[in-house]
């Protein structure tokens, strides 16, 4: 029952090698650092989400705020978020057709955010408004 000169064989598998140690310490490591970084992906793209969250929240602000539409042009910085707003006419010719619907306009609302470099969102809503009436018209709907 010897293995080799003058050991005994219990003794021979005993333990594990130098270089068992070292290939396993290796493949931990690996592991370790692939888990490491998994993590650290994983918290920058919530902060990216969390950044576009953000800004699609301020575009939608922003793009509420215009309760009378009027063509213009409008620029801002919220924090760390540059915005643009854009309201234009949408030309409509099926409103064009009788007296009653041409006082109704359809207005283009477009807002861009932009952040860091490269990142930015658009919000493009349509929204359509009456011109008030003149006065000594009553509105429709009013009863004197």
């Amino acid at each position: 029952m010897r293995h080799g000169p003058g050991r005994p064989r219990a003794r021979w598998n005993a333990g594990f090698t130098l270089l068992e140690v070292l290939v396993a310490f290796a493949i931990l490591s690996v592991a370790v650092v692939a888990v490491i970084q998994g993590f650290a992906q994983g918290l920058r793209l919530l902060k990216v989400a969390g950044d576009h969250q953000r800004a699609v929240l301020l575009a939608d602000q922003k793009a509420r705020e215009v309760v009378a539409p009027v063509e213009a042009h409008d620029k801002g910085q919220d924090g760390a978020f540059d915005w643009e707003r854009t309201v234009t006419v949408v030309p409509a010719p099926d409103l064009e057709r009788t007296p009653a619907t041409r006082k109704w306009r359809v207005y283009q609302i477009d807002v861009k955010v932009r952040w860091g470099d490269t990142r930015g969102v658009e919000v493009v809503t349509l929204r359509t408004s009456a011109e008030q009436p003149a006065s000594g018209t009553p509105a429709v709907g009013r009863t004197r």
